[in-house]
């Protein structure tokens, strides 16, 4: 009953934004969605749902250090472009190419809050993949263990480098693919991520050094797939 419970909650959680626009047409007609300024520069990090000290073969230091420096570094870096980009904006006589740079910077620090904040909230589980998305997986890739191999050998092959490893429902072709990203803006069109491995050398270096293999499975052991079936099945509604 406690694992339902618990289960019924996250998916509640993950869930709402879609269930409310499903409520029903004269429901989302009548009621207008709330919106952030474009360049409100006012992101606030996001807290961890886990006991950092408590995940199996990731250290509290490590996660910590990954939480405080890189993701909140890039939220504080959002907040500093969005600013200079309302000012800008106001501006009629701004240079297009400093322009471009903060256009450019814009992209970067959101794909990397994002993709950081997808990644530590699908943490904290026992890493047993179950529910409709491990059926999908197995169903797409021939077997959930195709699947899984195929997923490691995308996030080895950027071992030593930059990127991230994500596995994604593809909203075009209504398929579910691992896709290889170099940095935090090589994101596939109409993708809604279901998991993201930071494959950064920040993300593992201090307890694995070079040693990417053991990190992914120290990743994957720590897994919620609670978490993942929910974002899997509100991206397929």
């Amino acid at each position: 009953m406690e694992d339902l419970t618990r289960r019924g909650a996250i998916g509640t959680a993950i869930l709402g934004a879609a269930g409310t626009a499903l409520a029903g047409k004269s429901q989302a007609q009548s009621v207008s969605p709330t919106l952030v300024p474009a360049f409100a520069g006012n992101h606030k990090p996001k807290p961890l749902r886990f006991d950092p000290a408590k995940l199996p073969s990731l250290s509290e230091k490590l996660i910590l250090s990954h939480w405080e420096n890189n993701y909140q570094g890039s939220v504080k870096g959002l907040n500093a472009v969005e600013t200079r980009l309302a000012a800008a904006m106001a501006d009629k006589d701004f240079p297009n190419v400093i322009y471009s740079g903060l256009k450019r910077e814009e992209l970067h620090r959101t794909g990397s809050v994002v993709l950081h904040e997808l990644y530590f909230d699908a943490l904290g589980g026992n890493g047993k993949a179950a529910g409709s998305i491990r059926d999908a997986l197995a169903a797409a890739f021939g077997s959930f263990d195709a699947w899984e191999a195929e997923f490691r050998r995308t996030a080895l092959s950027l071992a030593g480098g930059s990127g991230w490893c994500v596995l994604t429902w593809n909203r075009h072709t209504r398929s579910l693919h691992n896709y290889w990203a170099w940095d935090h803006m090589h994101g596939a069109v109409t993708s809604a991520p279901l998991i993201t491995l930071d494959m950064y050398e920040h993300s593992y270096h201090m307890d694995y050094g070079t040693q990417a293999a053991k990190y992914i499975d120290a990743f994957m052991a720590n897994l919620d797939w609670e978490v993942i079936d929910a974002r899997f099945r509100a991206a397929i509604g």
